[in-house]
């Protein structure tokens, strides 16, 4: 099983550390690291600095927003970042929500996955070299009626440029299937992968394909302790984070995702508490269960049994959060992972 990490910025936003961390990480032999966009940094730039300061890791996007970008400018932030790190660059990308698309970019939120099936056929066609001509539902190259032409990318070709898609629903899942070379998973638990597995590979049937042409990454934080008590409520404010605030009371995706997991009650009483500005309350309500399966924690032989789990679910990557209060001890937790990965 390989091991991905996410860049930690936007806390404090030092640089010097996380390019610490990431050199560190690739050290210790984990395979990638993701940088996340919302509406602070975003996604790309900062790949671009690690990029200079590493030589094996691979790079992503996890997630660039689509439909902030035109198709066009994805591409040429794909293959720039592929350039600068000689071949590392994944692109992840994944459709957000009406919240950040339409509250942060002043864009609407409609055929989200439509967009996000159009921009991945533009992108390929541009890192393959082709000059592009394309005309879909929500986008045209070049528009009619006017003085552009259809261009080719100046750029050197990557016609093997991985494309990754963060997606929850059972339709976004399908597509991910379908037209993707690897899955970004949140709201994952091994222990009910086949929520998200069975929609996957219905996806990639229709496609020709099976469920092993894709990477399948998700995880969750990580946490060595004996107090396995401590350990599961520092993860319940996060988990009560995403139950109630990644979208509104219509739609919140991660919650969905957790209700089809079997939690609907919980889910809903969280998400309820936490819109209601009872954000104390609703960190008590996420059950212990829960917090324990959508992470790593406990002794070792815990996080060992977890990392089984984990394998047997045909998860390929895990991906994860180190815990600690500095970057040593992140450094630490994560290297004490990463002897369990190499001999268990």
């Amino acid at each position: 099983m390989r091991v991905a990490i996410g860049l930690r910025l936007e806390a404090n936003e030092d640089w010097e550390q996380a390019a610490t961390y990431v050199t560190e990480a690739e050290r210790l032999g984990v395979d990638f690291v993701w940088s996340h966009e919302s509406w602070g940094l975003d996604a790309a730039t900062p790949l671009a600095f690690m990029a200079a300061r590493t030589s094996r890791i691979r790079l992503g996007s996890g997630i660039m927003q689509a439909g902030t970008r035109t198709p066009a400018l994805v591409a040429m932030t794909a293959l720039s970042l592929a350039s600068m790190s000689s071949g590392r660059f994944v692109l992840g990308m994944g459709v957000s929500g009406p919240q950040v698309i339409e509250g942060w970019h002043g864009l609407r939120f409609d055929r989200p996955l439509t967009r996000m099936r159009e921009i991945v056929e533009v992108v390929r066609r541009v890192a393959r070299g082709e000059r592009v001509a394309f005309k879909g539902q929500v986008y045209e190259l070049p528009l009619p009626g006017g003085e552009g032409k259809a261009l080719r990318s100046s750029a050197q070709p990557r016609p093997d440029l991985p494309v990754y898609l963060a997606t929850l629903s059972p339709r976004g899942l399908e597509l991910t299937g379908e037209i993707a070379d690897g899955w970004l998973g949140t709201s994952f638990m091994p222990d009910h992968a086949r929520i998200f597995f069975d929609h996957i590979e219905a996806g990639a049937k229709r496609a020709g394909r099976t469920l092993g042409h894709l990477d399948l990454q998700a995880g969750g934080a990580v946490a060595f302790g004996d107090d396995v008590e401590r350990l599961v409520d520092a993860r319940k404010p996060g988990l009560a984070f995403t139950l109630g605030a990644m979208g509104s009371r219509q739609h919140n995706f991660y919650n969905d995702a957790f209700k089809r997991a079997g939690y609907a009650d919980a889910a809903t009483e969280v998400q309820r508490l936490w819109l209601d500005g009872k954000r104390d309350e609703a960190a008590a309500r996420v059950p212990d269960e829960m917090a324990l399966k959508a992470n790593l924690l406990g002794t070792e032989g815990m996080v060992r049994e977890r990392l089984r789990v984990y394998r047997a679910s045909g998860l390929t990557t895990l991906r994860v959060e180190p815990a600690g209060a500095t970057l040593d001890a992140r450094l630490a937790t994560l290297g004490r992972l990463m002897e369990l990965v190499k001999n268990s």
